[in-house]
């Protein structure tokens, strides 16, 4: 029973941790003939080998069972899982207590027989509630959402255990993307994975089963869908059984209450429970309240304190969920709150004792998603290609929402065409504006088929964008009928149900936009339709204020539309757009980009200098990247640079002609990020990455930049470890590069180097000046290289 309690986490803990130290471990201790297995694990993949060594031990029946556990017991030293080690804290925790745990989760309380006809139909009504996915259908298809069963659509979202919410300077929806593969590394070394089953169960961290949790993640990241499958696994009875009762809320349906009291909060929704409510709140531990998107309050909700006691006590709403979450209300209940991460950064989040982020799909469960959508493999197979090859859309795919426009605008473009070609396939969208221009100008076109009245769809842009860029610099996503209104926001068509998505009965109904990049993107494209000098200015004043990163998006976007091309898929449904407005932007970015390039100190500097030169690469105005950057010295050093930040650079640098030096000392780059640079190497004279975390991996990109490199001067690679047998590849290309200067200094060079830094060094006509101090060349082939030395056109050697 315990090894069936725990599979889902055994599965995830061998799939990241050395199987053959466990392998052998299972062999000394005569639990398992390993032989058969080790011979099948060459043509399995790390999940199936898992499943398949779980099921082995299990038809082995008790014994091996235990032996695992043991096995697992003596690695756990070694190989610190934070899984593994939470699980074996647990069932020593837990003890003898552990069986009747796993037994109340499976079977739950006895209830009186009242109380389990209306758990019954508390059952029935949520499940009607979170048996379906609603998915928004490609405009041209039907006007109705499409639906699915939950089971058949989920897919798996990343939850870890984390608090990195404190630190975010930048738009939360780059941060999180930009850290997302770092984060999944992390994962399979220090940061704990949460299935839906381990939120409430013990926590390594608070060192206790947690009564109250709190679960982050971006807009669009899945934090209701993972709410409505959490209700729906325990309405179907596959987790927590111990909880007699759950009931789910939405915060912004709160937002309307007056002051309610705990019972009167829950007959509001779920009035056939008035006849047991009594009954059903004197059991606190079998209750569970969700209360989903924190973020989308307007009242601040103060955690260090709480003043209730009495479920019959009025109050506001607020004061009921602070209540219960620091237990003065209903002691011993559990509650699950989730929030954007922005929100947190003002909450006391010491109250809670499970802190958790969904950090979205991995690589694969974007391809699932993509198979899921499109139905068909070689449509999804060829949409999926095409966007891992493009890293700044492939970025964002951990965000399931975002997965569903790229899905949307790819299927709207392979339905335009009949076949699948090759001039298809290079017209698709390569920028995130690119993106959202194909996206809106293909509902236009399938709106002016729908002939709509006589409401422009330049009019409900207009306004629509208004209220966007509104909510944009007021960290709002969230309207109602109020703010329709003041920006005269007409919702009678199909049009604007196209964009926003509605919710609630009248006369308490919200709205938001489909994806808040969709927001961020009307918030731009309204100041093209109607546009306004002082309008606009003030807007960009207003922005660079912000340094929460809340307007980071939308100045890409701003940037993006500077493009004619970009902009004229437009033209034919809403009419011309401005130039002055193209202008006005392009003005913006040079002089910013000028004034940074030359005054690039701090660390903030630099952030911001590579901000904008994600505008550059929106605008894909190669002339204007040219006059931006010229051969100004382009410092990033000391910000920790992701391969797209890599891949943005590049493109940049690609557009200048002679760049006099780039600075990428200290900024992290891994092998990845290099490659991406490479192509740029071309462009610049001198390029410093000292001190880079740089291995003998990186030598084959280097030297594929240097190769036959008629523009670089100098290359600084100080305090890396470049010692290994790729250094050779470096060494090679060095004979057909212009290189005059090249600095090696620390970087964990040994004797064994010295036959390719002197064959290196022999065959180079232009090296002038060498700097090889810090390293150990001392050994049998030190002479090589001074041979080799003796011949060279070296002047100076440090």
């Amino acid at each position: 029973m315990i090894y069936e309690y725990y599979k889902d986490d055994l599965i995830h803990i061998l799939e990241n941790m050395d199987t053959g130290a466990l392998l052998r471990e299972l062999k000394y201790r005569n639990v398992l003939n390993i032989d058969t297995l080790l011979a099948r694990k060459k043509h399995m993949t790390k999940a199936s080998f898992s499943h398949t060594l779980l099921q082995d031990i299990q038809d082995r029946g008790r014994e091996a069972v235990i032996g695992l556990w043991e096995c697992l017991y003596a690695l756990q030293k070694d190989h610190p899982h934070p899984n593994l080690l939470v699980v074996l804290e647990e069932i020593s925790q837990e003890g003898e207590g552990l069986v009747d745990q796993i037994l109340q989760d499976e079977l739950g309380h006895s209830l009186t027989p009242q109380l389990r006809d209306i758990q019954k139909k508390h059952k029935q009504h949520l499940m009607e509630r979170t048996d379906t996915l609603v998915e928004h259908r490609p405009p041209g298809t039907t006007l109705e959402p499409q639906r699915f069963l939950i089971n058949e659509r989920y897919v798996n979202l990343i939850v870890v255990s984390t608090d990195r919410f404190r630190q975010r300077p930048q738009n939360e929806l780059i941060q999180t993307g930009v850290t997302h593969e770092e984060c999944l590394k992390e994962t399979q070394t220090r940061l704990e994975h949460i299935s839906l089953n381990r939120l409430f169960r013990w926590n390594h961290q608070s060192q206790c089963v947690p009564h109250a949790v709190l679960v982050s993640g971006v807009p669009g990241v899945g934090k209701t869908t993972l709410m409505l499958k959490f209700v729906y696994d325990w309405v179907t009875g596959k987790h927590y059984q111990r909880f007699g009762f759950v009931v789910f809320f939405r915060f912004r349906d709160l937002e309307r209450l007056r002051e309610v009291s705990l019972e009167e909060m829950i007959l509001q929704q779920y009035p056939y429970l008035e006849s047991q409510i009594g009954d059903i709140l004197q059991d606190p531990k079998s209750l569970l309240f969700i209360f989903d998107g924190l973020d989308e309050i307007v009242h601040e909700l103060y955690f260090r304190s709480s003043k209730l006691s009495n479920t019959k006590q009025r109050s506001h709403f607020g004061e009921i969920v602070v209540s219960l979450v620091r237990q003065s209300l209903l002691k011993g209940c559990s509650v699950l709150i989730t929030s954007r991460p922005t929100r947190l950064a003002s909450v006391d989040t010491g109250v809670f004792q499970r802190i958790a982020e969904i950090m979205g799909f991995l690589h694969e469960d974007r391809l699932i998603f993509f198979n899921n959508f499109f139905g068909n493999e070689e449509l999804s197979e060829k949409a999926f290609h095409y966007v891992q090859k493009n890293d700044t859309l492939y970025t964002f795919c951990y965000i399931p929402s975002y997965c569903w426009i790229l899905c949307t605008v790819l299927s709207m473009c392979f339905r335009a065409q009949p076949t699948i070609s090759d001039q298809l396939m290079t017209s698709l969208p390569k920028t995130v504006t690119q993106l959202f221009v194909t996206f809106v100008s293909n509902i236009l076109a399938n709106h002016s088929q729908n002939k709509d009245g006589g409401h422009t769809a330049r009019e409900l842009l207009t306004s629509i964008g208004w209220m966007a860029e509104h909510g944009v610099m007021n960290h709002m996503i969230v309207f109602d009928e109020r703010h329709l209104e003041s920006f005269s926001v007409r919702n009678d068509n199909h049009l604007f149900s196209s964009f926003m998505m509605e919710s609630g009965q009248p006369p308490d109904v919200d709205y938001t936009f489909l994806h808040l990049t969709l927001q961020e993107f009307f918030a731009a494209l309204v100041h093209f339709i109607n546009y306004n000098a002082d309008g606009l200015q003030k807007t960009l004043d207003e922005a660079e204020f912000y340094k929460d990163g809340r307007a980071e998006i939308f100045l890409r976007f701003l940037c993006g539309l500077s493009d004619s091309s970009t902009r004229s898929m437009l033209k034919s449904h809403v009419g011309e757009l401005s130039i002055q407005a193209a202008r006005h932007a392009i003005a913006w970015i040079k002089e910013n980009i000028v004034e940074k390039l030359k005054a690039v100190q701090s660390i903030e500097d630099k952030t911001d200098l590579l901000k904008l030169f994600y505008c550059l690469y929106e605008s894909r105005n190669k002339a204007l990247v040219s006059q931006c950057i010229g051969s100004n010295n382009v410092d990033l050093s000391g910000i920790s640079l992701t391969p797209l930040d890599c891949s943005v650079l590049s493109f940049n640098l690609q557009c200048c002609k002679g760049t006099e030096e780039v600075n990428l000392s200290s900024c992290n780059i891994q092998s990845e990020g290099l490659r991406k640079l490479i192509p740029a190497l071309h462009n610049i004279k001198s390029l410093r990455l000292y001190r880079n975390h740089l291995t003998d991996s990186s030598c084959p990109h280097l030297a594929s930049g240097i190769r036959n490199n008629q523009t670089l001067r100098k290359l600084n690679l100080t305090m890396n470890n470049l010692e290994g047998p790729h250094f050779r590849d470096l060494m090679e290309a060095l004979t057909t590069s212009q290189i005059e200067e090249l600095h090696l200094d620390n970087s964990h060079l040994t004797d064994s180097s010295c036959p390719h830094l002197a064959s290196g060094i022999r065959n180079n006509q232009t090296l002038r000046r060498l700097d090889l101090s810090g390293n150990n060349l001392e050994g049998p082939h030190f002479s090589d290289l001074i041979a080799a030395l003796t011949t060279s056109r070296i002047e100076e050697l440090l």
